[in-house]
């Protein structure tokens, strides 16, 4: 009987005594020594080869750039679709080499395709809202700057991927939290959304679990004051951005996506919710289950663009997905 007691003890221990995650979070590993800034400098640079170079927001000794892929032949008199990708990573980690090979992408199929930089907690001890700032301040610059860029400012979308993605949904439907020193009448408010496993509730809502609440109550530091102030969910209402998201069916955040979807589309909006069967959280990325997820969103993501008109005809992403993978020949 003792022994069936302290079994019973050392299990409940284990059990109340295991790490509990935020929904986007996974078992940490052990910390790898932090590669010198020269070092990340140049492989980002090499990562993000082919890209024009802006600096788009300077706060104190702090530059964000965006870089910026073009189609062949782009000149600055034309005015062609872009769109605007922010890097995933909790708004603590993470880099803009995160979406190359989405821009790579799109630019080849007609675009300019941006992936730009925004404040971190790692880096600059940033808090979520001035994540936000900074992502409306890039859609803002693109627009201000879209005659330099070859671009048309009414078709200017905005796109990311978790945490950047739960920014690209703020850029969309929160609004406030632009920098005051802006010009204001050039609006930071993209013309569509494609948002990859976004956070589209920071905030408690009806319809939540309470696990989901408890993990993003874990962040509310980094929320800097009112959660829903940040909340894509509590901010929707009519004429709001046209919406795509993409999940995995295992994927914790896409429970408030799932809220979102339906809210946005009973106050008259567009959104489309995909979701694939059994993957989980960041599925998809370039490079990961062999490309099978990073081509089947990129050809629903192109699907989705062709409706707006702002691309023309059939994807090419697994041709592009071979070319990238062929050796480079000598």
């Amino acid at each position: 009987m003792l022994h069936k007691t302290l079994a019973v003890v050392t299990l409940l221990f284990i059990v109340v005594t295991a790490p509990v995650y935020a929904a986007d979070e996974a078992p940490r590993r052990p910390r790898r020594k932090a590669k010198p800034r020269a070092d990340r400098e140049a492989l980002m640079a090499k990562q993000l080869a082919g890209a024009d170079v802006h600096v788009f927001k300077t706060i104190g000794d702090v530059k964000l750039r965006l870089f910026a892929f073009k189609p062949e032949a782009h000149k600055a008199t034309d005015k062609r679709p872009a769109i605007v990708f922010f890097f995933g990573g909790g708004w603590t980690n993470g880099s803009p080499t995160q979406f190359a090979q989405h821009c790579q992408y799109l630019a080849s199929r007609g675009m300019v395709a941006i992936t730009a930089e925004y404040r971190i907690r790692s880096k600059h001890g940033a808090t979520v809202p001035q994540c936000v700032a900074d992502a409306k301040s890039a859609v803002r610059w693109v627009r201000e700057n879209a005659g330099k860029l070859g671009v048309d400012p009414e078709r200017i979308a905005a796109g990311g991927g978790s945490a950047g993605g739960h920014l690209g949904g703020c850029v969309g439907v929160v609004p406030g939290l632009d920098e005051a020193s802006e010009d204001q009448s050039i609006s930071s408010r993209p013309n569509a959304l494609v948002l990859f496993n976004p956070v589209m509730a920071v905030a408690p809502a009806d319809g939540l679990s309470q696990q989901y609440t408890q993990s993003m109550a874990r962040r509310n530091e980094q929320f800097g004051g009112d959660p829903k102030a940040i909340s894509p969910l509590h901010h929707i209402q009519k004429d709001q951005p046209p919406m795509i998201m993409f999940f995995g069916s295992a994927d914790r955040l896409r429970e408030s996506s799932v809220l979102f979807d339906k809210a946005y589309r009973a106050a008259g909006n567009r959104c489309e919710l995909k979701t694939w069967d059994g993957p989980g959280h960041g599925f998809f990325n370039f490079g990961r289950e062999g490309n099978k997820y990073f081509i089947e969103t990129c050809r629903e993501m192109d699907a989705f663009l062709v409706s707006l008109g702002y691309l023309e005809g059939d994807p090419t992403i697994e041709s592009f997905v071979k070319e990238l993978a062929a050796p480079v020949r000598r």
